[in-house]
């Protein structure tokens, strides 16, 4: 009984293109709020924490490529395994701008304090590997 529940689920389930763009739709859609709100306010505070660091401030505008373009292009599933490459290299940096003194951190309600950073990573790499799959604007050697 439970073995033909369990397979009849499996079959029910067995849609992994579906999962792909459920995953570009998670990682990019949400993503791509932290993009819009770098093109509305500007990455001031961003070119001044890597001016503080001995960096020059011209390159936080990259953080819109990896915030808004590489979004958009795993939302459409055109070029998803560099732009996800793009997006994970983005939190790589943010994690080491910002979020290196809270790896070991709880935030107040007691989530890991990185947690946003490692989610966008993982998933970012998870695309990079799977790629954009058949629900894509792009044709396959694009995707």
């Amino acid at each position: 009984m439970v073995k033909s529940l369990l397979s009849s689920v499996n079959k029910m389930l067995a849609h992994e293109d579906f999962g792909r763009l459920l995953l570009r739709l998670a990682v990019g859609g949400l993503m791509l709020f932290h993009g819009m709100h770098k093109l509305i306010d500007g990455v001031d505070g961003i070119a001044g924490m890597l001016v503080a660091k001995g960096f020059p401030g011209f390159i936080a505008y990259g953080v819109l490529i990896g915030e808004v373009i590489c979004p958009i292009l795993i939302i459409l599933g055109i070029l998803t395994r560099p732009a996800a490459l793009g997006l994970a290299f983005t939190m790589v940096v943010a994690w080491l701008m910002v979020g290196i003194a809270n790896t070991g951190a709880l935030d107040k309600t007691g989530a890991w304090a990185i947690e946003s950073l490692v989610y966008f990573f993982v998933a970012a790499l998870a695309l990079a590997f799977m790629g954009a799959g058949r629900y894509s604007l792009a044709p396959a050697e694009w995707r």
